[in-house]
């Protein structure tokens, strides 16, 4: 269900899926979609947790055991936040949408308090405790929030060349913990 959910969504986009063509794709009964996901936010919100935790899985493996320097290992792991979301259909599918004005899937993305959003904080949380073990929890902390709010606004509002902005963004978290 969530695959074609997914196929539908990066085909028509989000505000034209239905849980009934969600079904029908999936070959499953309208009533097993209701069952599994309550209702469309439900379906719209197992959509994005999916497709963040593999999205998550890739940055992890950018950032473990990553590069010596943590400063480019930063870079890097920011870059490819940057370069990757372009190539998830979608991931590339929200943002364009919340571009041309549509955000029904982006509250997932950005702003919502629950597993998507804290799972990228805690990523780079962990990892920016374990490369600056002298700093207190406090600086880690608001480090760790400022790039994964930057780097998702990057998302929806690019500003600028992808390597570029991952350069100035590591630097700020730089000097954050510096």
């Amino acid at each position: 269900m969530l695959n074609a959910a997914r196929d539908l969504t990066c085909e028509a986009g989000w505000d034209q899926v239905s849980l009934a063509a969600v079904a029908a794709r999936a070959e499953v009964s309208r009533p097993s979609v209701y069952k599994e996901f309550g209702n469309r936010a439900g379906l719209g919100r197992a959509l994005v947790v999916r497709e963040t935790q593999q999205f998550l899985a890739g940055v992890a493996d950018t950032l473990y055991p990553g590069l010596p320097d943590t400063d480019a290992c930063l870079e890097a792991a920011i870059l490819y936040v940057l370069r990757e979301a372009d190539d998830q259909p979608l991931i590339r599918a929200v943002v364009t949408a919340a571009r041309e004005g549509s955000d029904s899937l982006l509250p997932y993305l950005t702003a919502r308090t629950d597993p998507i959003f804290d799972a990228g904080q805690n990523l780079v949380r962990n990892w920016l405790a374990r490369r600056y073990p002298e700093q207190d929890m406090e600086a880690v902390e608001v480090a760790a929030d400022v790039i994964v709010r930057m780097t998702i606004s990057h998302l929806v509002l690019p500003g600028g060349e992808p390597r570029l902005t991952a350069r100035r963004l590591a630097t700020a978290a730089r000097k954050l913990l510096r």
